[in-house]
């Protein structure tokens, strides 16, 4: 996940709160558009997300 965080914000410009907030919006985009695949795709993004102690927005 930290690799296309990095990605948007080098590519795109967007600041690591803003890549983080587009992550997320894809996510949600991509369940709502997909629901068959919800379940994959949050498991993609948990699998991907953080581990506890990390954070997005360091």
């Amino acid at each position: 996940m930290q690799e296309l965080i990095d990605q948007l914000k080098s590519e795109v410009g967007l600041t690591q709160e803003q890549a983080v907030k587009a992550i997320m919006l894809m996510k949600e985009f991509a369940k709502d558009k997909f629901p068959l695949f919800s379940g994959a795709i949050e498991k993609v993004f948990t699998k991907y997300a953080p581990k506890d102690g990390e954070d997005f927005l360091d």
